[in-house]
C-alpha cells in the first residue's frame, strides 16, 4: 500500500529563524526530526518506486557541456523533482516559503529552487566538493532532506560538513536519518558523502539567483 502524505507542516515552524541564524553565524546548518515523518515516508516510497523500475539516471559532475559521469567522483543516481506527485509539491512548496523567508531576512534575491532525488546504493559516495564556484554562484544555497528511516548505526552514508577556511577540518556529520535537513552556503562550504553500506535516500536541491548572461538564462558552468 502506497503511504499517504500527511497534511501537517511539512517542516516544523521554528526551523525558519534558526536556520537562517546558523547561516550567518557558520555557513551552514544541521536539524534533526525537521521534515515531516510522514512526508519522509511517502517520498522515500516514491524514490524507491522509481530506483526499482529503473526510473532514476546516473548522477554526473558539471552541467552543459562539462557533464561528465565519474563513478570515481560520484556514485549516486537521480530523478529531478517535477511536482508529478502530492509529496513532492507539498515538499517544493515548503521550500518556496524557506526562499522567501531567506530572501526577507538576508536579501540574497533567490530566483527559484531546484531539487533531485538522490538514491545511493551501497558503496557508493561522492567525494568532497562545492556545489558552486566563487563569483560564479548561480546556486546559492544547498539544501539535503533525507528520507530513509531508521537509519543503523553502522550504515555509513554521512554527508560530512568541512571549515569553509579550512577544508581539512571537519566541523559536523550528518547521519542520513529520515527527518534530518542540512543547508549551507554551496560556494564555501565543502562537503563530502561517505561511502555507504546500505541503500541510503535523500532529496538535494539549490537555492539560485538568476545568472543571466549575454540573454542566456543561466549559463552552464
Amino acid at each position: 500500500m502506497t503511504p499517504t502524505a500527511m497534511p501537517s507542516p511539512a517542516l516544523q515552524p521554528a526551523t525558519q529563524v534558526a536556520l537562517i541564524e546558523a547561516l550567518v553565524e557558520q555557513g551552514w546548518y544541521v536539524g534533526r526530526d525537521v521534515i515531516d515523518l510522514g512526508l519522509c515516508d511517502v517520498l522515500n516510497h516514491e524514490l524507491l518506486k522509481r530506483a526499482a523500475y529503473n526510473g532514476l539516471d546516473e548522477a554526473g559532475i558539471g552541467r552543459g557541456q562539462q557533464h561528465l559521469l565519474r563513478k570515481d567522483i560520484r556514485g549516486d543516481a537521480i530523478h529531478w523533482l517535477d511536482r508529478e506527485s502530492a509529496a513532492q509539491r507539498q515538499y517544493l512548496e515548503a521550500m518556496g516559503e524557506l526562499q522567501q523567508a531567506l530572501n526577507q531576512a538576508l536579501f540574497l534575491g533567490l530566483f527559484e529552487y531546484e531539487a533531485h532525488f538522490a538514491h545511493y546504493p551501497p558503496g557508493a559516495f561522492y567525494q568532497r566538493h562545492l556545489d558552486s564556484f566563487r563569483g560564479r554562484a548561480n546556486r546559492v544555497i544547498s539544501t539535503v532532506g533525507y528520507l530513509t528511516p531508521d537509519w543503523p548505526s553502522d550504515g555509513g552514508g554521512e554527508m560530512v560538513i568541512y571549515h569553509p577556511n579550512d577544508p581539512s577540518q571537519e566541523v559536523a556529520r550528518v547521519v542520513p536519518e529520515a527527518g534530518t535537513f542540512a543547508c549551507f552556503l554551496s560556494d564555501t562550504i565543502p562537503h563530502e558523502v561517505l561511502p555507504t553500506r546500505y541503500p541510503r535516500t535523500s532529496i538535494a536541491g539549490w537555492f539560485r539567483r538568476n545568472a543571466s548572461l549575454g540573454g542566456v538564462l543561466d549559463p552552464a558552468h
